[in-house]
Formats: structure tokens, C-alpha cells, sequence
């Protein structure tokens, strides 16, 4: 494939940084249902152990939000949500079914993908300021039992959310073909640009 053929679309600090945002993901994911029930506890080995995974399960936590911080504060602004992307979102049955003509055109994110990005970012949050209150023996013993109890709960709903909605991500990624080659070699085909994401297609090859 021609360079001339190809776009780039993200740097390589930009992929660097995503993938240590997947695995860190996927240790915590892991090390975290190893944790919420007794069933799961042998993914623990993953880490070194029960102990170990307890004293690391925190930290990799604190890598994977400030890994994904540094993304969002370089891709915010092309997340914003607006009218184009509401009726995106009105239109998922065309999308589902690849009429992609009959909706909006999407910028360097389309409307599903800008909505994922949000709940990450609140999914994380939320994950952070939980795991805070929880991290023993650091913070925990300034807060009284019944705070450390909602932050177990609302810190497991987050997580969950969070899974489900890394989990679609994956699972988009591979349904749009040629999505995955963007985060591994950092260009797509100007095909692939001018399809899923016109008005992006549109600002790159105008220059602005």
C-alpha cells in the first residue's frame, strides 16, 4: 500500500499510550474479579498471589487512570458531543446494518464513540475516588465503615460498567475493519477515513 493511500491517525505516543491503558485494563480487570468473589480468587497467581495482587491492584490501577488522563486531555475536544451526533445515535439501525450514508457524518469519532469516552472517563473516576477510600492501609482507616462499604459497592458497579464497555469497544473495533491497524501502525486508508469518518476524512485532506 502507497504512503500517499494512507493517513495517520495517531502518533506514536498516542498508541503507546493506549496500549498500556489495554494492558493495565486487563491486569485490574482480572486481579479485581480475582478479589470480588472466592470462586475467582486463583487469577491472583496472575500477580504473585493474594497478597501480592492486593498490594498491587491499587497501583496498576493509579498507571491505567493516569495513562488514560494523558489520552483524554489530548482527545477531549474531539469528543464533545453535539446535534450531528444525537441524530448519529437516532440512526443505530443504519449503522448496525452498514448504511452508513443515511447518518450524520462523523468527525474523528463517531457519536458511539464519544459516548464510550465519557463513560470511561466517569467509570474511572469513580474508580479512583473508591479505590482511594478502600486502599488499605493507607487511606481506609480515615474514613468509618459504612463509607468503605457504599465506595465496595459503587467501586464494583463501576468496574462492571466498565468491562461491559471495554468489551464493546473490542468488539467494534474488529467489526469495523481496518479499526485496529489505526492503534497498531497508527494510519488508516484514506477508504476507511472518507467511510467511517467523512468530515475527519475531510478536515485532514483539506489541510486545516
Amino acid at each position: 500500500m502507497s504512503e500517499t493511500d494512507q493517513i495517520q491517525r495517531y502518533e506514536p505516543s498516542d498508541r503507546v499510550n493506549h496500549w498500556l491503558v489495554a494492558i493495565t485494563f486487563v491486569l485490574l480487570a482480572l486481579s479485581g474479579l480475582a478479589l470480588f468473589h472466592p470462586s475467582m480468587f486463583f487469577l491472583t497467581n496472575l500477580l504473585g498471589g493474594g497478597p501480592w495482587t492486593r498490594i498491587l491492584h491499587p497501583f496498576i490501577g493509579l498507571v491505567m487512570f493516569f495513562s488514560f488522563l494523558t489520552f483524554a486531555l489530548r482527545f477531549w475536544r474531539h469528543n464533545l458531543i453535539d446535534d450531528k451526533d444525537e441524530q448519529w445515535l437516532k440512526h443505530w439501525q443504519d449503522i448496525v446494518n452498514k448504511r452508513e450514508d443515511k447518518v450524520p457524518e462523523a468527525g474523528r469519532y463517531n457519536a458511539g464513540q464519544k459516548v464510550l469516552f465519557w463513560v470511561m472517563a466517569g467509570c474511572l473516576a469513580v474508580l479512583l475516588v473508591t479505590g482511594i477510600v478502600m486502599w488499605r492501609p493507607y487511606f481506609a482507616p480515615a474514613f468509618n465503615i459504612t463509607v468503605i462499604r457504599i465506595a465496595v459497592v459503587l467501586h464494583a458497579i463501576a468496574a462492571f460498567v466498565l468491562i461491559l464497555g471495554i468489551m464493546v469497544h473490542i468488539y467494534a473495533a474488529i467489526w469495523v475493519k481496518g479499526s485496529v491497524r489505526a492503534m497498531t501502525r497508527g494510519y488508516v486508508t484514506r477508504n476507511w477515513a472518507r467511510k467511517h469518518h467523512p468530515a475527519w476524512y475531510k478536515e485532514v485532506t483539506s489541510g486545516k
